[in-house]
């Protein structure tokens, strides 16, 4: 019987190695599939974002007046044609510029998109020459995927993560749950980001204020955030993450930027942080805006009660939106 079993592997083997099983057939053939659906998706790429060049220098040139009347309608037929094209991650974009017209400063917010939208085009065009880092950024803003193997394949950075926020989203029947971290050692600022069917619990995660002793596998570009929790060994009690003073924000997010120039979401730790109105500053004068949409932060208010604290908040280029502060005896408390 063990001679039986050794033949049939040897001779498993061998037709494998030959091909006249077909095995190494099929394998070449299966790839050479793979080759020829990359090239093609490339190349709809390409065309779909060469169209999206001509389409913003049309929109630019005959002025954007009425984009309050006809963008919406025309970003949904331009939104449609990238998909087809096989650039989700540009479409979405193009979906999301309604959200700029409710705003007093609506024409200068749409011509700030454009220019973006315009960059990017322009970059993948360009992506040979790009640094690598870089290179993975475009593809990924274009919509190309990255699979959760790959990711995991990579060297993870290990630290005590504080949980420093969450964020759901309704998108498209779906819940997109952004839980933001930041590194106690390292530094280092992580987002992971999980989905599930609106209705449905998310996925579980410890709550803000929570620490834990975790390895991050992040997502490859010129300013990875977006990470996957590749081993966990349990919570640790640390208290407060250390912080950013407000003043040395504005270049920690022009750093962002230079390297990332899409990055429109980043987690700041702000500590001696006093909130106010509209916004949180420093003893000497130094301030930060708060987002629109955040309205008065009267818990941010009631719990900082005039003193410095340290505030978790998403930065976005249109102002803060405050996820949790600390209290005076350590505590967190979402907002």
């Amino acid at each position: 019987m063990t001679k039986r079993w050794g033949q049939a592997a040897i001779r498993g083997t061998g037709d494998a190695g030959t091909g006249r099983d077909g095995t190494g057939a099929d394998a070449a053939g299966r790839a050479a599939d793979r080759r020829t659906h990359a090239e093609r998706r490339e190349s709809r790429v390409a065309a779909g974002l060469s169209e999206l060049e001509r389409w913003l220098a049309d929109q630019v040139g005959h002025g954007i007046a009425q984009a309050r009347q006809t963008g919406p309608s025309d970003w949904d037929d331009l939104a449609r044609r990238l998909v087809d094209a096989q650039a989700p991650g540009v479409a979405g974009t193009v979906t999301r510029l309604s959200r700029v017209l409710g705003a007093e400063d609506w024409p200068g917010l749409l011509l700030g998109e454009y220019a973006l939208l315009h960059l990017l085009a322009v970059a993948h065009r360009r992506s040979a020459a790009l640094p690598e880092p870089l290179r993975q950024t475009v593809r990924a803003r274009v919509g190309f995927p990255v699979t959760r193997e790959s990711v995991l394949a990579t060297p993870a950075v290990r630290d005590h993560w504080h949980v420093v926020g969450d964020r759901d989203e309704e998108q498209e029947r779906l819940v997109a749950r952004r839980v933001w971290l930041a590194g106690r050692t390292t530094g280092r600022r992580a987002m992971v980001l999980s989905f599930s069917p609106a209705g449905q619990p998310a996925e579980p995660f410890p709550p803000p204020g929570a620490t834990i002793d975790a390895d991050l596998a992040f997502y490859p570009g010129a300013s990875p955030l977006r990470a996957l929790v590749a081993g966990q060994r349990g919570p640790v009690d640390a208290g407060p993450p250390p912080g950013t003073a407000v003043s040395e924000a504005p270049a920690l997010i022009a750093e962002v930027l230079a390297a990332d120039p899409w990055t429109d979401s980043w987690p700041l730790v702000l500590a001696g942080a006093v909130p106010g109105m509209d916004g949180v500053a420093d003893g000497e004068g130094n301030a930060l805006p708060l987002h629109p949409a955040a309205g008065v932060p009267w818990r941010l208010l009631a719990v900082s009660g005039g003193r410095p604290v340290t505030v978790a908040a998403e930065w976005t280029p249109r102002g803060l939106l405050p996820l949790t502060v600390w209290d005076e005896r350590g505590g967190a408390v979402r907002l």
